[in-house]
C-alpha cells in the first residue's frame, strides 16, 4: 500500500475510512495497519478526527507487537505455497511408468484441483477514493447535493456515511466525501461523470486522494 498525500488530507481520508471500518483490511489488525500507523507523524486530534483517533489508540495499545503484525493474506498464501511445494504432481522420475503410477498421478491431480476449487476466488481488489465536489455558489444546498451524490448506486460501490464541508472562498464550501470501490466493478471516471450530471448544483468534481486497500 502506498500513500502520497499531504498529512492533513491523509487524516481526513483515514478518518472517513475508519468511520465504517475497524481496521485497514479484515476483522483484525494486520501489517497494513502497522504501515499506516508508522506513516502518521503524530497521534490524531480526537476532537477533529474521532474515528482515526479510535483506531490509532487501539493500534498504539499493541506496543512493540505492532511491527510483528502479519499481512492479511500471508497465512493463506503461505499455506497454498506449501501445498504446492509438497505435492509431487508427476510422481517419480523413473523412465518406466506403470499403471499404478498413472493412477496415483491422476488421483493427486484430482485432489489438487478439488482443493483449488474449494478455496474459491481471492478477495476483490478495493480502493478508497476521496472526491471533492465543488458547487456553483454559496446558495447551493450542500445537504441536498450530498443526498444526490450518495443516491448514485453501483455494484461494488459503498459511500461513507457523512461527507466533510471544506471552505473554498467567498463563503463557498465544497463537499469532500469518501467512497470504497471494487476496482473491477467501479470506474472513478464514471462516478465523476455521474456527479457532473447534477449540472444545476455541481461546478466541478476532483479526486483528492486515491488509496489501494
Amino acid at each position: 500500500m502506498s500513500v502520497s498525500v499531504p498529512a492533513a488530507t491523509l487524516n481526513i481520508v483515514l478518518n472517513g475510512f475508519f468511520e465504517d471500518n475497524s481496521f485497514v483490511s479484515g476483522a483484525e489488525a494486520t501489517a497494513a495497519d502497522a504501515e499506516i500507523f508508522n506513516a502518521l507523524s503524530a497521534a490524531p486530534d480526537a476532537s477533529v478526527f474521532p474515528h482515526l483517533a479510535r483506531w490509532h489508540k487501539h493500534i498504539t495499545s499493541k506496543g512493540d507487537a505492532i511491527n510483528s503484525l502479519k499481512a492479511a493474506e500471508a497465512p493463506v498464501a503461505a499455506a497454498a505455497e506449501e501445498e504446492d511445494d509438497d505435492m509431487d504432481l508427476f510422481g517419480s522420475d523413473d523412465e518406466e511408468v506403470d499403471e499404478e503410477a498413472e493412477k496415483l498421478k491422476a488421483q493427486r491431480l484430482a485432489e489438487y484441483k478439488a482443493k483449488k476449487e474449494a478455496k474459491g476466488p481471492g478477495p476483490a481488489a478495493k480502493s478508497m477514493v476521496t472526491f471533492e465536489v465543488k458547487p456553483w455558489g454559496e446558495d447551493t444546498d450542500l445537504d441536498e447535493l450530498e443526498k444526490m451524490i450518495k443516491g448514485i448506486e453501483m455494484d461494488g460501490l459503498v459511500w461513507a456515511q457523512k461527507g466533510q464541508r471544506i471552505p473554498v472562498a467567498f463563503g463557498i464550501k465544497k463537499i469532500q466525501i469518501n467512497a470504497t470501490v471494487e476496482d473491477a466493478k467501479v470506474s472513478t471516471d464514471d462516478l465523476s461523470d455521474l456527479m457532473m450530471e447534477f449540472e444545476d448544483h455541481v461546478q466541478s468534481v476532483d479526486i483528492a486522494a486515491f488509496m489501494k486497500l
